[in-house]
């Protein structure tokens, strides 16, 4: 163990202790994934798991009739249904407290999957929601797991509850990430392994009757990819959700560690027949946008400027498997703004990628730790580093399978913008190009290289205006429950090579073993000064951080109504390459769940921070350097979050650089049926410091309101005293295929600069888009 701490440049003695535990703590997992599967321990609520299903599709020749009436349609009552759904909550192993029945059917060119949820009380059927992609834990529902390349790692969900909303995503790597351990920070969302904002073509209908509800699902083979040929066997399964009971059970079983995208526990469904289809789609768009932006002059206003857009995005299927996108003159107006954020830190802080042409197949392109060290971040397309927007000139991708290797193609140009103006400088134009090939091995393992490059060009440029990252990275699976993973990655960019001193390279190891009893993680990374992936994100540079974390789970029988307990424990420490100890977190928690869905988590956590250099927290108070070892007391409570009412509180409150931080972070959701849902949240953070005192107040609202699942209007307003930023962003959309339609947006973000003696900035538009998708080969 001290040898391979000491090959990995770890030398003092704290960094041997954190080293040497986090590999016993890999060693340790690894070992306790050794035992065979078949055997479960004797301890209350462990189970084996069940022989995983097998469903057999059934073709015909013409479809049914998508309107959600599965029990009175012939073409249903001839399929042979499957109906063993086993819980994994409230009762893990015992099955489903109502009966579920499933068919799937399908013909030439489409699947079909209809759903009988019976429930024996149709009036307790709680539905919470009608936008598409709405969150469907807090909600009855029923979503289903497609691995068409039967790779046991990537796959396809649909879902939706009894409202009839189109849920979709696409999951990676069994829905994990790099697997980094962050402690309330936002997650990226493609990063993290699960990719909800990528929206395929297809239908769904429901009906609520006396019985329960009902489902039909029509989906195109061409929103699928799969590989060539006929009579594959995909991997399946599906999950169905009763809210008022907080159950969740599943048709191919699975233990209450893990959730649907798990894909290696998938069941299988043979018979399909899925053809070989060309697929053409084109999706012009066409947009107008009065825009006022700019410093307010005194007494005066800003002037309104009227623009007019079009642009065209492609996708064409070059193999059943493998699909190129083209754009042209991209536009992403229709897409949510940012969540604000406070940052009481000196680092960097991340907002994840929320634009569509990114999104599909993102998950193949995202190499490293999410959130924390991203080789390839797409947001940086397209978006300076102080916020302008840059125009995309168009780009093309490659994304896809071809045969057991996962191929990613990317390539984008920028224009160059003057933004002198503003006093934000120049932006050269810029050539983006991105290729990432993994091969698929047995056992949830890969192996894979990344190589981005940034190219400037055009007047604002030189010849060594670039920045290239290159990477190599790999993932074992160990058995059922373990799996470790890694990467080194190095960066080449002028001044920053190695004759200009320091380090640019990168790495992370790291293991993650999940029992149903206990989930033990542990990793080691390192980033050089000198590594700077242009094209990527990091939220610090120079550092070596080790991390462990630990967690147990219980649930005790007849006890105030628990359904689990998981007492956890992590530990996170930065050190800089000169051995300065940066950051220190070890966090002790207990997380109390109830089986109605309330959950309380009391814990405590000790902190350490070494400043090297006076940063400002805060408008015009800065942290001096020093070493700040302090404790807090944490405590979260929310209630059932499916109730038509209901709250959630977050409490920080101890030692903070050398003072005190009271932090109160509280939100209050209500809804009315499943057309209006508000959110208002609080986030207040009392610091006092020896050299200042101040409030930082983070104050956000949300209202929405569906008049279909494919018509809405949204209304975000925020307001953060930190920045001293004011925003409101208004969007009313309907809907037609894959999330195109009309949308119009309007958005308003002032600052106010209270605090910061300037002239007050606004940036105003009104924005009406219209798209519409066409497949010109179907």
């Amino acid at each position: 163990m001290i040898p391979i701490c000491t090959m990995l440049r770890v030398t003092s003695v704290r960094r041997t202790f954190l080293c040497g535990t986090a590999i016993a703590s890999l060693l340790v997992a690894n070992a306790l994934a050794q035992r065979p599967q078949g055997q479960a321990p004797a301890a209350a609520g462990l189970f084996a798991l069940r022989p995983r299903p097998v469903l057999s599709a059934s073709r015909v020749n013409e479809g049914p009739t998508i309107d959600g009436d599965v029990l009175g349609e012939s073409i249903w009552q001839n399929a042979v249904p499957i109906t063993d759904f086993w819980q994994e909550q409230p009762d893990q192993g015992q099955p489903a407290s109502e009966r579920t029945e499933v068919r799937v059917v399908f013909d030439a060119e489409t699947l079909y999957v209809g759903v009988v949820c019976y429930d024996n009380d149709p009036g307790s059927i709680v539905v919470s929601d009608a936008r598409r992609d709405a969150d469907l834990d807090e909600t009855d529902s029923f979503r289903m797991l497609f691995d068409t390349y039967r790779d046991t790692q990537n796959g396809f969900i649909f879902g939706t509850n009894p409202a009839g909303i189109e849920y979709d995503g696409q999951v990676t790597n069994e829905g994990q990430g790099g697997g980094g351990l962050r402690f309330g920070q936002q997650m990226s969302g493609s990063g993290g392994g699960f990719n909800l904002n990528w929206d395929g073509a297809w239908r769904v209908q429901t009906t609520i009757t006396d019985l329960g509800w009902t489902a039909e699902f029509a989906i195109p083979f061409r929103t699928l990819r799969f590989p060539g040929g006929s009579g594959h066997t995909w991997g399946l399964n599906f999950q169905r959700n009763i809210r008022r009971r907080n159950e969740r059970s599943y048709w191919a079983q699975i233990p209450r560690q893990y959730d649907l995208n798990r894909v290696s526990l998938a069941g299988s469904m043979v018979g399909v027949q899925a053809p070989i289809l060309r697929t053409l789609r084109v999706t012009p768009y066409a947009l107008g946008n009065a825009i006022a932006s700019g410093e307010k002059p005194l007494n005066g206003r800003v002037p309104t400027d009227l623009q007019q857009n079009v642009g065209v995005d492609l996708k064409y299927n070059l193999t059943p498997s493998l699909a190129l996108d083209g754009t042209v003159n991209t536009d992403f107006a229709q897409v949510e703004v940012d969540d604000q954020q406070v940052n009481l830190d000196r680092f960097s802080l991340f907002f994840p990628e929320k634009r569509p042409f990114f999104l599909e197949n993102s998950g193949f392109f995202t190499v490293g730790n999410p959130g924390e060290v991203d080789l390839f971040f797409s947001r940086r397309i397209g978006i300076s580093s102080t916020g302008q927007r840059i125009p995309i000139v168009a780009g093309a991708r490659v994304s896809g399978k071809a045969g057991r290797f996962n191929v990613g193609l990317l390539n984008m140009q920028t224009e160059e913008m003057d933004f002198r103006s503003i006093n934000r400088g120049v932006v050269p134009s810029n050539n983006f190009g991105v290729v990432r090939l993994s091969r698929d091995l047995p056992n949830r393992s890969s192996l894979g290289m990344l190589i981005v490059n940034r190219q400037g060009r055009g007047q604002f440029s030189s010849a060594s205006d670039y920045n290239r990252t290159y990477s190599i990275d790999g993932r074992l699976g160990i058995r059922q429950n373990s799996v470790v993973t890694g990467f080194l990655s190095k960066t080449q960019t002028p001044c920053r090579a190695a004759s200009c001193g320091g380090r640019t390279d990168a790495f992370n190891v790291r293991s993650r073993t999940q029992l149903q009893r206990v989930d033990v993680n542990a990793g080691y990374q390192e980033v050089g000064d000198q590594f700077n992936p242009e094209a990527g994100f990091i939220n610090r540079r120079a550092y070596r951080k080790g991390d462990a974390f630990v967690m147990t789970r219980f649930r005790p029988a007849n006890f105030m109504r628990i359904q689990e307990l998981r007492p956890h424990t992590l530990y996170r420490a930065y050190w800089g390459l000169d051995g300065m100890q940066e950051t220190g977190f070890h966090h002790i928690d207990m997380h109390w769940q109830w089986k109605n869905g309330a959950e309380m988590h009391t814990g405590m956590n000790l902190t350490q921070e070494g400043v090297r250099a006076p940063f400002e927290i805060f408008p015009r108070v800065f942290v001096p350097p020093g070493d700040y070892r302090h404790k807090e007391a944490n405590l979260v409570f929310f209630t059932n979050q499916g109730a038509p009412v209901s709250f959630r509180v977050t409490t920080f409150l101890g030692g903070f650089f050398g003072g005190t931080r009271r932090t109160l972070q509280s939100s209050v959701r209500a809804r009315i049926g499943e057309t209006f849902n508000t959110e208002i949240s609080h986030q207040a953070n009392d610091v006092t410091l020896p050299v200042a005192s101040f409030t930082v107040n983070l104050i956000r609202t949300s209202v929405s309101y569906s008049f279909t699942t494919r018509a809405f209007l949204q209304a975000l307003v925020q307001y953060n005293n930190q920045t001293d930023l004011w925003s409101m962003n208004l969007r009313f959309g309907l809907l037609q295929a894959a999330n195109t339609g009309l949308f119009v947006v309007y958005t308003d973000t002032r600052g106010l600069y209270d605090l910061i003696p300037r002239a007050e900035r606004m940036d105003r538009s009104f924005i009406i888009k219209f798209s519409r998708m066409f497949d010109l080969l179907d």
